[in-house]
Protein backbone atom coordinates (compact mmCIF):
# COMPACT_ATOMS: atom_id res chain seq x y z
CA UNK A 1 0.00 0.00 0.00
CA UNK A 2 1.47 3.40 -0.90
CA UNK A 3 2.68 5.38 2.09
CA UNK A 4 0.20 8.28 1.53
CA UNK A 5 -2.80 5.91 1.45
CA UNK A 6 -1.53 4.18 4.56
CA UNK A 7 -1.15 7.49 6.41
CA UNK A 8 -4.64 8.60 5.33
CA UNK A 9 -6.06 5.30 6.54
CA UNK A 10 -4.36 5.69 9.92
CA UNK A 11 -5.60 9.28 10.21
CA UNK A 12 -9.15 8.19 9.38
CA UNK A 13 -9.04 5.42 11.96
CA UNK A 14 -7.70 7.86 14.56
CA UNK A 15 -10.49 10.38 13.90
CA UNK A 16 -13.08 7.60 14.10
CA UNK A 17 -11.61 6.32 17.37
CA UNK A 18 -11.61 9.76 19.00
CA UNK A 19 -15.22 10.42 17.93
CA UNK A 20 -16.34 6.98 19.09
CA UNK A 21 -14.53 7.51 22.40
CA UNK A 22 -16.27 10.82 23.02
CA UNK A 23 -19.67 9.35 22.23
CA UNK A 24 -18.96 6.28 24.38
CA UNK A 25 -17.87 8.52 27.25
CA UNK A 26 -21.21 10.31 26.96
CA UNK A 27 -23.06 6.98 27.00
CA UNK A 28 -21.13 5.65 30.01
CA UNK A 29 -21.59 8.84 31.99
CA UNK A 30 -25.31 8.19 32.19
CA UNK A 31 -26.90 8.75 28.81
CA UNK A 32 -26.34 10.53 25.54
CA UNK A 33 -28.67 13.23 26.74
CA UNK A 34 -27.29 14.26 30.12
CA UNK A 35 -29.77 15.70 32.56
CA UNK A 36 -29.22 19.34 33.30
CA UNK A 37 -30.25 20.72 36.69
CA UNK A 38 -33.02 23.32 36.54
CA UNK A 39 -30.81 26.20 37.75
CA UNK A 40 -28.05 25.20 35.38
CA UNK A 41 -30.53 24.86 32.50
CA UNK A 42 -31.95 28.33 33.12
CA UNK A 43 -28.46 29.83 33.23
CA UNK A 44 -27.57 27.95 30.03
CA UNK A 45 -30.68 29.30 28.28
CA UNK A 46 -29.89 32.85 29.41
CA UNK A 47 -26.32 32.47 28.15
CA UNK A 48 -27.47 31.22 24.74
CA UNK A 49 -30.20 33.84 24.36
CA UNK A 50 -27.79 36.64 25.30
CA UNK A 51 -25.21 35.55 22.73
CA UNK A 52 -24.52 37.24 19.40
CA UNK A 53 -22.85 35.34 16.59
CA UNK A 54 -22.25 36.17 12.93
CA UNK A 55 -24.63 34.82 10.30
CA UNK A 56 -23.48 33.56 6.91
CA UNK A 57 -23.12 37.14 5.62
CA UNK A 58 -20.97 38.11 8.62
CA UNK A 59 -23.71 40.18 10.29
CA UNK A 60 -23.94 39.74 14.06
CA UNK A 61 -27.25 38.20 15.12
CA UNK A 62 -28.53 38.12 18.69
CA UNK A 63 -30.21 34.82 19.47
CA UNK A 64 -32.72 36.59 21.74
CA UNK A 65 -34.38 38.05 18.62
CA UNK A 66 -36.12 34.66 18.29
CA UNK A 67 -37.39 34.57 21.90
CA UNK A 68 -41.08 33.62 21.99
CA UNK A 69 -40.62 30.79 19.51
CA UNK A 70 -39.84 27.17 20.30
CA UNK A 71 -36.14 27.05 19.46
CA UNK A 72 -34.20 23.99 18.41
CA UNK A 73 -30.59 25.08 18.60
CA UNK A 74 -28.20 22.67 16.93
CA UNK A 75 -24.44 22.90 17.37
CA UNK A 76 -22.74 21.28 14.38
CA UNK A 77 -19.87 21.39 11.86
CA UNK A 78 -19.47 20.58 8.17
CA UNK A 79 -16.78 18.00 8.99
CA UNK A 80 -19.06 16.15 11.47
CA UNK A 81 -20.74 13.24 9.68
CA UNK A 82 -23.56 12.74 12.26
CA UNK A 83 -24.26 16.48 12.03
CA UNK A 84 -24.57 16.22 8.25
CA UNK A 85 -27.01 13.31 8.59
CA UNK A 86 -29.37 15.27 10.86
CA UNK A 87 -29.71 18.38 8.72
CA UNK A 88 -32.09 17.04 6.01
CA UNK A 89 -34.61 16.10 8.72
CA UNK A 90 -34.17 19.49 10.40
CA UNK A 91 -34.97 21.14 7.06
CA UNK A 92 -38.15 19.05 6.73
CA UNK A 93 -39.23 19.72 10.32
CA UNK A 94 -38.59 23.45 9.94
CA UNK A 95 -40.83 23.51 6.89
CA UNK A 96 -43.52 21.39 8.55
CA UNK A 97 -43.72 23.23 11.90
CA UNK A 98 -42.66 26.81 11.01
CA UNK A 99 -46.23 28.12 11.16
CA UNK A 100 -46.68 26.65 14.64
CA UNK A 101 -43.80 28.73 16.01
CA UNK A 102 -40.87 26.31 15.67
CA UNK A 103 -37.50 27.71 14.66
CA UNK A 104 -34.30 25.79 14.15
CA UNK A 105 -31.08 27.75 14.63
CA UNK A 106 -27.88 26.12 13.47
CA UNK A 107 -24.71 27.18 15.23
CA UNK A 108 -21.78 25.92 13.21
CA UNK A 109 -18.40 25.43 14.85
CA UNK A 110 -16.64 25.89 11.56
CA UNK A 111 -15.36 28.42 9.01
CA UNK A 112 -18.07 30.71 7.66
CA UNK A 113 -17.17 30.08 4.00
CA UNK A 114 -17.45 26.29 4.39
CA UNK A 115 -20.72 26.62 6.30
CA UNK A 116 -22.19 28.99 3.70
CA UNK A 117 -21.35 26.63 0.83
CA UNK A 118 -22.72 23.61 2.71
CA UNK A 119 -25.89 25.48 3.74
CA UNK A 120 -26.54 26.53 0.14
CA UNK A 121 -25.96 23.01 -1.19
CA UNK A 122 -28.30 21.49 1.43
CA UNK A 123 -30.96 24.18 1.10
CA UNK A 124 -31.00 24.98 4.80
CA UNK A 125 -34.18 26.97 5.48
CA UNK A 126 -33.42 28.27 8.96
CA UNK A 127 -30.90 30.73 10.44
CA UNK A 128 -27.31 29.51 10.52
CA UNK A 129 -24.75 31.27 12.71
CA UNK A 130 -21.04 30.57 12.98
CA UNK A 131 -18.65 30.53 15.87
CA UNK A 132 -15.55 28.87 17.20
CA UNK A 133 -14.73 28.53 20.87
CA UNK A 134 -17.50 30.98 21.74
CA UNK A 135 -20.05 28.60 20.20
CA UNK A 136 -18.61 25.66 22.13
CA UNK A 137 -18.82 27.71 25.33
CA UNK A 138 -22.54 28.21 24.63
CA UNK A 139 -22.99 24.45 24.15
CA UNK A 140 -21.14 23.81 27.40
CA UNK A 141 -23.34 26.31 29.26
CA UNK A 142 -26.34 24.29 28.04
CA UNK A 143 -24.89 21.04 29.40
CA UNK A 144 -22.48 19.72 26.75
CA UNK A 145 -19.62 18.92 29.13
CA UNK A 146 -18.06 16.49 26.63
CA UNK A 147 -17.54 19.20 24.00
CA UNK A 148 -18.70 16.84 21.25
CA UNK A 149 -20.92 17.42 18.21
CA UNK A 150 -23.72 17.35 17.27
CA UNK A 151 -25.42 18.82 20.32
CA UNK A 152 -29.04 19.94 20.27
CA UNK A 153 -30.86 22.20 22.74
CA UNK A 154 -34.62 22.80 22.85
CA UNK A 155 -35.75 26.10 24.41
CA UNK A 156 -39.43 26.79 25.08
CA UNK A 157 -41.30 30.02 24.31
CA UNK A 158 -40.53 31.44 27.75
CA UNK A 159 -36.78 30.99 27.27
CA UNK A 160 -36.14 27.83 29.32
CA UNK A 161 -34.19 24.77 28.21
CA UNK A 162 -36.58 21.83 28.13
CA UNK A 163 -34.22 19.26 26.65
CA UNK A 164 -30.73 18.59 25.37
CA UNK A 165 -29.25 15.78 23.31
CA UNK A 166 -25.67 14.85 22.53
CA UNK A 167 -25.13 12.86 19.36
CA UNK A 168 -27.15 11.96 16.28
CA UNK A 169 -30.77 12.81 17.10
CA UNK A 170 -33.55 10.78 15.53
CA UNK A 171 -36.58 12.55 14.15
CA UNK A 172 -38.93 10.76 16.59
CA UNK A 173 -36.88 11.77 19.65
CA UNK A 174 -36.64 15.35 18.44
CA UNK A 175 -40.36 15.58 17.73
CA UNK A 176 -41.07 14.23 21.22
CA UNK A 177 -38.90 17.03 22.62
CA UNK A 178 -40.54 19.97 20.81
CA UNK A 179 -44.10 19.00 19.85
CA UNK A 180 -45.54 19.41 23.38
CA UNK A 181 -44.16 22.97 23.38
CA UNK A 182 -45.98 24.06 20.23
Amino acid sequence: MPKLKQMLLYAGVAVFAVTAGLLLRGQLSGSSSPAVAAGSANKGAETILAASLPDLQGTSQTISQWRGKVLVINFWATWCEPCRKEIPEFIELQEQFRDQGLLFVGIAVDQRERVAAFSKDMGINYPVLTGGMEAMALAEAAGNKQGALPFTVVIDRSGKITGTYLGLLSRSKLEAMFKPLL
